[in-house]
């Protein structure tokens, strides 16, 4: 069958409901624009609210008779080689709850990379599924995870023969890849799915020089952010299916255990462009994208003080199986200054907003909405950064633990320590408690405590130090982090 990539049905429903001048007694209240707030619409634009419909009820009709929506998911699984594709408007947080409950459910197990999202363990908490955390490859020098090797999913297979299935984060926020297709070879000996969440992966579809995407690699399900490798708006976010061992009713179903009942059309409109865009222009996007990040790389290896991590830093024996070049992750050791730091003075200085920053790096993100221009600004301020470096406060250290001691024992499964009786207690009385809440550095948002780990000193003395060097914990209970919320005394625990 044909298909047509430059239709658009979404983009072209919208048209159709602006041309025929609908007049909506229904949500939004805001009745295209007519209602809001002056002061928001002089902000926002009138457009945006133009495009704010009802997805059933005003983009389509009453009975949905119109397909706008389906015919949209299956355009995109066409331009991605997957089966069946699905639409989310509230994130891939939410995306990848549905796909692991769609595998597992209550009291079943879950193999697991541990340097999952927190929206994977969110979704431990909520469904009661049990955990088998896979241990991802630590680069010890660089202190730096990278995905778990096909290897280790063979290994806890074998201790765990009852998983239902494995979740693997490939790409992670900093471009290393698994070898997704032995990981997927792996599940499919035992006849169990394979869920890839590739957040950070939209583009990897689109150029043969980027690593393996998800579906062509044989995984099941397949999570991705478009808002964030992509063009659309924030919060859009698909997954696609493939093979007999999900059904699409099976994971329809569980995509609507938490789905919003009111989708934004907006967002659906800026998937659905984004899939006509790189379905036409996908693999000429990427190439100029790719070469303006050689580009841009080689110049920041130039500044004194400055490494961009690369393919020999993060492949190899022990580490990541593949590489992905635009997340452009610089080292900034050498400058003397943590990466908080500089991501901090990018901003007040030179207004750049840098994306992932820890104790020793920070993430100029570059996609094919970027050119010349805005690379020219990034190279131009992290220049003076490496200048005013030298002058900047050197400010505390982060203690970061060895690999080994950053491991803790999960001594209660998490829903059991997340919704069981709690109690704070001082951090310095801390260790040796088993953690009831989660603790996060963001971005990239991969746990260092997830509730019902038994907590240690080095975890505890590396989230204070790197709090009090600039480090951001959007979720613990106390955000001073003077103390802790641990399951209480006396409580059950193993």
């Amino acid at each position: 069958m044909t298909v047509d990539h430059s239709r658009a049905p979404v983009l072209e429903a919208l048209e159709r409901y602006q041309r025929h001048g609908r007049l909506g007694f229904t949500p939004p209240g805001h009745k295209q624009a007519r209602g809001a707030d002056p002061a928001v619409r002089e902000v926002l634009g009138d457009s945006v609210f133009l495009g704010d419909v009802l997805a059933t009820g005003g983009l389509d009709d009453r009975l949905t008779r119109g397909r706008v929506l389906q015919q949209a998911q299956e355009l995109l699984a066409d331009a991605v080689h997957a089966e069946h594709t699905f639409f989310s408007t509230c994130g891939s947080s939410l995306s990848v709850k549905a796909a692991m409950l769609s595998v597992a459910g209550p009291h079943e197990k879950l193999l697991i990379g541990r340097d999952a999202h927190k929206s994977v363990v969110a979704g431990l908490i909520l469904s009661g599924i049990e955990p088998v955390w896979v241990e991802p490859r630590w680069d010890a020098a660089r202190h730096l995870a990278h995905p778990p090797s096909a290897e280790e999913f063979d290994r806890a297979f074998d201790a765990h023969p009852d998983a239902r299935g494995a979740l693997v984060t490939s790409p992670t926020p900093y471009g290393a890849s698994a070898s997704l297709r032995e990981i997927a070879e792996v599940c499919h000996r035992r006849s169990r799915p394979l869920v890839v969440d590739e957040a950070w992966g939209a583009h990897l579809p689109f150029h043969p020089n980027l690593p393996s995407w998800a579906m062509d690699a044989g995984a099941d399900i397949c999570v991705t952010s478009i808002h964030k490798m992509g063009s659309g708006l924030e919060q859009g976010s698909v997954f696609h299916l493939r093979g007999d061992l999900v059904t699409p009713a099976l994971l329809g179903m569980r995509a609507d255990l938490l789905g919003t009942t009111s989708p934004s059309v907006l967002i659906f409109a800026g998937l659905d462009g984004w899939r006509r865009q790189m379905a036409l222009r996908g693999k000429e996007l990427m190439e100029s994208t790719l070469a303006l990040a050689a580009e841009v790389r080689a110049a920041i290896e130039e500044i004194d003080g400055m490494h961009v991590n690369d393919r020999d830093d993060f492949c190899g024996p022990g580490l990541a199986d593949d590489f992905d070049p635009l997340p452009c992750v610089i080292d900034v050791a050498g400058l003397g200054i943590t990466g908080y730091r500089a991501a901090d003075w990018l901003r007040e200085h030179r207004s750049i907003d840098a994306h992932l920053a820890d104790h020793r790096r920070i993430g100029a993100q570059l996609t094919h909405g970027d050119d010349r221009e805005t690379a020219g600004e990034l190279l131009s301020a992290l220049r003076e950064l490496a200048r005013a470096a030298r002058s900047l406060p050197r400010g505390p250290g982060v203690a970061v633990p060895a690999p080994g001691e950053l491991r803790m024992t999960q001594a209660v499964q998490p829903r059991d320590a997340f919704f069981g009786p709690t109690e704070d207690v001082p951090v310095s009385a801390a260790a040796g408690r088993v953690a009831a809440e989660m603790i996060t550095p963001y971005p990239p948002g991969i746990p260092a405590v997830l509730p019902g780990e038994r907590l240690t000193e080095p975890v505890l003395r590396y989230l204070r130090t790197g709090l009090a060097a600039g480090m951001y914990l959007p979720d613990p209970a106390d955000p001073a982090l003077d103390t802790a919320r641990v399951v209480e005394e006396g409580a059950a625990v193993v």
